[in-house]
Order: structure tokens, then C-alpha cells, then sequence
């Protein structure tokens, strides 16, 4: 199928099929005439790229875990347990940070406003 309708199938856009190439991430087909021509295979494929990308994995990290992106093996990916746990485990470093500073504003926010009311008064 041509990259129109394997965008659509996906929900992605064509431009991101393209990247996900350009990124070394997916090897497409080509017809005669250049077109870009997807089979199933590469559809899971670039499927769990998207998978992957939604859940905060750059490029880079998903081109480190090119096992799992195969259609090979019946059963988990060589890595991709450890991979997951390790991106986990920095997400909930990041929502820790931002609940501190979540918290300072507004701690911040409510003395300002404490001290506006004191200023009326």
C-alpha cells in the first residue's frame, strides 16, 4: 500500500512515515516508478515506532531497541523489559520534579494572595 493510506491506517501522518525512514527506524519498499510501498510488516512496525514515540521514547532510544520493533520471535523483545522500566523510572523522576515546583507555585501564589488581602484591609 502506498504511504497516503498507511498514514491513515496508522492515524499518523505521512511525514512521520517519512521520518521514522529517515531515522533509520523503518526500511521501506520501493515500487518502479519511487513510491514508497508498505506491506503489513512494515505497518506493525511503524505501529510500535508510534506506540513507542507516544510514550516518551526518542528516536535514538527506539533505534537502540530495534528488536522490538521486528516481527521476529514469538515472545518479548531481547531488552525491551529493562528499556521500559529504565524510561519508567525517568517519568517518575519528571513528575516528582514537577510536583515540587507545582507545589512551590503555589505556595507562592498563596502568599501573594494573602498579601493582597492584607493590603486591602
Amino acid at each position: 500500500m502506498q504511504a497516503k493510506e498507511a498514514a491513515d491506517r496508522l492515524g499518523i501522518t505521512q511525514r512521520m512515515l517519512r521520518h521514522y525512514e529517515k531515522e533509520g527506524l523503518l526500511d521501506v519498499s520501493r515500487t518502479l516508478n519511487g513510491y514508497r510501498c508498505y506491506s503489513e510488516s512494515d505497518l506493525r512496525r511503524a505501529g510500535r515506532i508510534r506506540d513507542f514515540i507516544a510514550t516518551g521514547f526518542s528516536t535514538r532510544e527506539i533505534r537502540a531497541m530495534s528488536a522490538c520493533l521486528s516481527d521476529d520471535g514469538s515472545g518479548p523483545c531481547e531488552g525491551g523489559v529493562k528499556k521500559l522500566t529504565e524510561k519508567l523510572e525517568h517519568i517518575e523522576r519528571l513528575k516528582a520534579e514537577l510536583d515540587e515546583k507545582r507545589d512551590a507555585v503555589i505556595n507562592r501564589l498563596d502568599l501573594l494572595r494573602k498579601g493582597l488581602i492584607l493590603e486591602k484591609n
